[in-house]
């Protein structure tokens, strides 16, 4: 079997797993649970492989948790893979027990609470803390008494258990990585608007994460200030695999669930706690790496037109984000806030890659204020309109606006890839080769007739500063050409051949009428 077919086998396997553990609970309800066995298991013999140092020999699982050699190698195995786990307490010696196990749901609680608390008072300890705080075992949505959430438990500790990976290497770890990606992407396929506001298509990640890094031969950081479950950091490590990546990945993120989500999707992808940095809380009120500015990607698909506190709090108009563009976007419509939050953060060589509501590059009032200044400072190096249908959870056609410190002149290069899709089942897909067309052009900068234009800065500022691009790619005309001589003559004949038959009517209708009247 193929290394592609593999994934495939898995991926299908995994999901009817998922389907057939929950029941009657709702898949996004249950999404939990399934994720954090998964990540469960994967931790588990991350820490064997690690503390065995691949030996197979050694029967890690088969020893008691007293066993001095484990305690003589625990703290050592902390400072490095940030978490600590006792044999009793793998996922391997868990499951195989699980269905005779009348302690299951308080066991489980037991145990992620001493992973999580195993990291107390080490570097590691906000990146551990709360990781298995959404895996509620006592929870109603598994069942009404201890019996039946026991045996639903039991039952996602089978169906992981029983999924392929093979021994733990590289492409063991991939295979993790690929499975999470693919029951994260799934879960929010098919949540409908609340799935799009925690997870980017990996398609469409790929493009962001290039052209956020375009020619970048190393970065010293990268950045998503609404990084949902992580997707486009992601995309930004498998784009970046052979080069260098100094201090890591960093992100922030309101919602606590989709940030436990995105930091165990972090060490799914083989991302030690040491190199990456995701943070709860509000990026606009309550941004986190102030100190840690200057990063040299960033990419982001922040909520589009969410409300925000704006100028009912009179401090953010001093805010070092915000007070160089004079004005803050609209509290109704929070897209330019992220905008220039992204802006500010940028190092002088970065690159930033942020998906946008197309609204917000031809609105007037505030959005347009800010828009001139990212104009007249030769920030916008490119805006491109994709396809509609891309995301979850909203069929509308969104735009990427790429922000650059370093632009080598004083154009803006407007990109239509509208037209490169490939439609699916329930959403379109960029391919590959739609986003190598899209990165050809952007790297040239060559004009191309209806797909690419770069118009000078004061071409945009005599236009309202509208940054649409509509404005300045013409729209291929797909209308049929008429050749009006032709189709005159063909109404001429048209015509004539509708009075000969009138004609021949008439002629008809008095002929019946002299018969009836002779009658």
């Amino acid at each position: 079997m193929t290394s592609a077919q593999q994934r495939s086998a898995l991926q299908r396997q995994i999901w009817a797993i998922a389907n057939d553990v929950r029941g009657a609970v709702d898949g996004w309800d249950f999404k939990q649970y399934v994720l954090g066995t998964l990540f469960y298991r994967f931790i588990s013999e991350n820490f064997v492989d690690y503390i065995t140092g691949g030996d197979g020999s050694v029967d890690y699982a088969g020893m008691e948790d007293d066993d001095p050699r484990i305690a003589a190698a625990k703290d050592d195995a902390i400072k490095t893979k940030g978490y600590f786990i006792a044999p009793s307490q793998l996922f391997s010696n868990v499951a195989v027990k699980a269905s005779t196990n009348e302690s299951l749901n308080t066991d489980l609680a037991r145990i992620f609470a001493a992973i999580e608390s195993s990291a107390n008072g080490y570097a590691s300890e906000q990146d551990i803390k709360g990781l298995f705080a959404d895996f509620d075992t006592t929870s109603n949505r598994l069942g009404h008494t201890v019996a039946d959430k026991n045996k639903r438990l039991a039952d996602v500790l089978k169906g992981v258990s029983k999924l392929e990976f093979g021994s733990f290497d590289s492409s063991h770890i991939d295979l993790f990585g690929d499975a999470y990606e693919f029951l994260i992407s799934n879960y929010a396929a098919n949540a409908g608007k609340s799935g799009g506001e925690f997870f980017t298509p990996q398609h469409v990640s790929k493009l962001i994460a290039q052209l956020a890094m375009h020619k970048q031969t190393s970065v010293n950081k990268i950045y998503d200030p609404a990084c949902g479950s992580g997707s486009l950091l992601l995309q930004a490590k498998k784009h970046f695999d052979a080069h260098v990546i100094e201090d890591g990945f960093f992100g922030q993120e309101v919602n606590h669930t989709t940030y436990n989500l995105a930091r165990m999707n972090m060490f799914l992808h083989n991302i030690n706690y040491d190199k990456f940095n995701i943070q709860l809380g509000d990026t606009l009120r309550a941004p986190h790496f102030c100190d840690e500015k200057h990063f040299d990607a960033i990419v982001s698909n922040p909520p589009y037109s969410v409300k925000w506190i704006g100028s009912d709090d009179p401090t953010l108009i001093n805010d070092d984000r915000f007070a160089p563009a004079g004005v803050l976007a609209p509290k109704s419509k929070a897209d330019f806030a992220f905008v220039l939050h992204a802006l500010n953060y940028l190092s002088a060589k970065g690159r930033a890659a942020i998906v946008c509501f197309p609204g917000i590059f031809y609105r007037g009032g505030a959005e347009q204020k800010i828009r001139q200044y990212l104009v007249d400072n030769n920030y916008v190096e490119t805006v491109i309109s994709l396809a509609p249908n891309l995301f979850f959870g909203t069929s509308i056609a969104v735009n990427i606006l790429v922000l650059s410190k370093r632009k080598p002149d004083t154009t803006t290069q407007f990109i239509d890839a509208s037209a490169l899709f490939r439609k699916g089942a329930n959403n379109n897909l960029l391919e590959d080769v739609h986003i190598e067309q899209i990165m050809q052009v952007f790297d040239s900068k060559t004009n191309v007739d209806h797909f690419a234009q770069s118009v000078s800065l004061d071409k945009v500022a005599s236009n309202d500063y509208n940054l649409s691009v509509s404005c300045y790619v013409e729209a291929r005309d797909t209308r049929e050409v008429v050749n009006i001589a032709q189709l005159n003559a063909e109404l001429k004949g048209t015509v004539s051949r509708v009075v000969q038959l009138r004609t021949q009517i008439d002629a008809i209708v008095a002929e019946i009428e002299g018969e009836e009247a002779g009658a």
